[in-house]
């Protein structure tokens, strides 16, 4: 499994549909901040993002705080942190909450209408929900916003109908609905991330870039495939063929900590996944992320977590499979 896509298993990413819209000038719409969402899309969720998809016509979106951008139909944005956002056919118009235009419900996904009687534009949005109320790699990486001409992509136009095929069954409620939305929505998210790392340019660090990098990238990849190994930074440079202190120099420059550091706080992400699926006791989480002591499993994690793996497993166990597992600070 390569390296994003053992990030986006271990954080558990999925998500939904929630609104499918024509939208007529003049509209003009506030979407909330991800805990305000969550507590209308899914309460037990502790983090979100969002994603809109323009089907047809034009319209503008912007943060509370930043400058408006123009999209048209193919361009998906997508708000990796759920930040508070306008979106309408224009900016300048009074904005009513979203909940004024749809109490929003999963996976009741009828077309509604609203706006006045100008140029319409379909509008289609997720939610994606993950696991943990701490930072990882991969929301940290990411800007607030970002855009994608999902026209402009390969898989575009298959995606659209997939987007447009779930829209359809979710409106006639039919079996197996639920999960159909969730798989056509994620692969939209997806979709768009993968086509900002793409455009990541060379030499620009972080965790992403540091995909892009054959060195960094190959290293990420044998720590996440084996947490549990005896890994060092001599043995992981052995096994890229470089020395030593040219691959910490380069892990630290593109993913901003050295590769060891980096390799207990993926550990710790694991663990916690582990006991949150109840996968064992605790010394053989331990064992499987790399510890023979369990007292030094124990200090690791508490480092990370602020608890002991113990008083997470009994609190997370006691909240039920809902609660989801804090990440690494």
């Amino acid at each position: 499994m390569d390296v994003l896509s053992s990030l986006l298993s271990t954080i558990r990413l999925n998500g939904a549909l929630f609104l499918n819209a024509d939208m007529h000038a003049p509209w003009c719409v506030n979407i909330p901040t991800g805990a305000e969402l969550a507590r209308l899309l899914r309460p037990e969720a502790h983090r979100l993002a969002v994603c809109h998809l323009l089907l047809e016509g034009r319209c503008w979106i912007r943060l509370e705080d930043g400058d408006p951008i123009e999209l048209v139909a193919g361009d998906v944005v997508t708000f990796p942190r759920a930040d508070a956002h306008v979106v309408g056919s224009d900016l300048q118009y009074s904005a009513v909450q979203v909940d004024h235009v749809v109490q929003p419900r999963v996976p009741e996904l009828n077309r509604i209408r609203y706006g006045g009687d100008g140029e319409k534009s379909v509008v289609v949005c997720g939610w994606f929900a993950y696991d943990g109320d701490g930072s990882n790699p991969l929301t940290d990486a990411l800007p607030r916003i970002f855009r994608t001409g999902l026209r402009h992509r390969a898989a575009g136009p298959w995606i659209e109908q997939s987007i447009r095929f779930a829209l359809a069954e979710a409106a006639s409620a039919g079996p197996g609905v639920d999960a159909l939305v969730s798989r056509a929505a994620e692969v939209l998210f997806l979709e768009a991330l993968r086509a900002y790392i793409e455009t990541i340019p060379p030499g620009q660090s972080g965790w992403l870039a540091g995909l892009k990098d054959a060195v960094v990238g190959r290293c990420l990849g044998l720590m996440h495939e084996s947490p549990g190994h005896e890994w060092t930074v001599d043995a992981l440079a052995q096994v890229l063929n470089l020395s030593r202190s040219a691959l910490a120099e380069r892990f630290t420059k593109y993913v901003g900590v050295p590769p060891m550091q980096y390799l207990t706080r993926w550990r710790m992400v694991v663990a916690a996944g582990q006991l949150r699926e109840r996968r064992g006791d605790l010394a053989r989480v331990a064992a499987s992320v790399g510890y023979e002591s369990e007292a030094a499993f124990n200090r690791a994690f508490k480092r990370e977590f602020g608890t002991t793996p113990g008083q997470w497993k009994r609190r997370n166990q006691a909240a039920g499979p809902a609660e989801s597992a804090s990440q690494p600070h």
